[in-house]
């Protein structure tokens, strides 16, 4: 298996949206340089939704003006609609994040469509896309169980994904929405997907609602993904999925590989300052794991 993984940290959108509290745009830039500075370069900066909606996202424009100048950073933006792609296409950098949803009650609560809307919606901007030479990666959210409708059946995510392909998604996200997953059935769903997905990038979107996001994340592992979607310090959640909690921590899954033999190109302890810094954003102690143990070891020592 191939020993290198990429981690896409989500922490200064899908861990700050649900947060009551504003936090500035200089908190969020400097949240994204610290976590540049311990190595990741692609990360989800923020998203192009109503400010109504998710008021943490207000400054999506004012952020990526700000952190611009990091030469080191893979900006990422969710858009839900096609007024999101507008403002987002101003910043041709950007990867696109478009959320859908494997389930109708989910998809009208989170972006009040109908799955099939959400679809067309997805193909007409995925040729704006194309046409403006940026990326776009098609997630699918609530894939392993929603909190309306409970169990999701595979075939349902399976057609998503078959979709969205042909439709041209560069990548396809597949999420835990409510961190209800099992490593089994998160193997088994990914072997489809893969199969499904062919030469798409596929990437795992972890939460940790029920502390099986580590085992969810090496089943995936082994079923052959190799992009995944984490949280510094565990923070976030949706605030349209009712009982979900935050992602996995990027800095246990980042433990979780190297202690596996397989590269992050994450500096560990760098990324505990950012964990600090995230927890302190949001008035919360550390919830990665790793993080309790004594931060000026380094792995290898950890290892020892």
């Amino acid at each position: 298996m191939t020993q290198q993984v990429t981690i896409v940290d989500v922490s200064p959108r899908d861990g700050l949206q649900i947060e009551a509290n504003s936090v500035s745009t200089e908190n969020k830039a400097e949240l994204i340089h610290k976590l540049t500075e311990a190595g990741i370069q692609k990360i989800e900066a923020t998203s192009f939704v109503h400010p109504k909606k998710v008021p943490q996202m207000a400054d999506a424009e004012a952020l990526l003006e700000q952190i611009s100048a990091n030469e080191n950073i893979q900006p990422i933006a969710l858009i839900p609609n096609q007024k999101g792609f507008m403002r987002a296409s101003h910043f041709p950098n950007l990867e696109l994040n478009w959320v859908a949803s494997a389930t109708e009650t989910f998809s009208d609560k989170n972006l009040g469509m109908t799955i099939d809307r959400n679809f067309e919606m997805f193909t007409e901007v995925a040729k704006e896309v194309k046409a403006k030479g940026m990326e776009i990666c098609f997630s699918i959210a609530v894939s392993f169980g929603c909190p309306y409708e409970g169990h999701v059946e595979e075939e349902k995510v399976l057609q998503l994904v078959e979709k969205a392909v042909q439709a041209g998604a560069d990548r396809i996200g597949i999420a835990d929405t409510i961190g209800i997953a099992t490593p089994n059935e998160v193997d088994r769903l990914f072997q489809k997907v893969l199969d499904v997905a062919g030469d798409t990038k596929v990437s795992f979107h972890i939460h940790d609602t029920r502390g099986l996001g580590a085992a969810n994340a090496y089943a995936a592992y082994t079923a052959g993904v190799r992009t995944f979607e984490t949280a510094v310090s565990g923070i976030g959640g949706c605030p349209f999925a009712p009982g979900s909690a935050g992602n996995l921590a990027t800095e246990d899954l980042v433990y979780l590989f190297e202690r596996m033999g397989v590269q992050t190109g994450v500096d560990v302890n760098k990324l505990f300052e950012a964990a600090d810094f995230a927890a302190g954003l949001v008035s919360k102690k550390p919830l990665g794991r790793i993080r309790h143990l004594d931060r000026a070891r380094t792995i290898k020592e950890m290892m020892e």
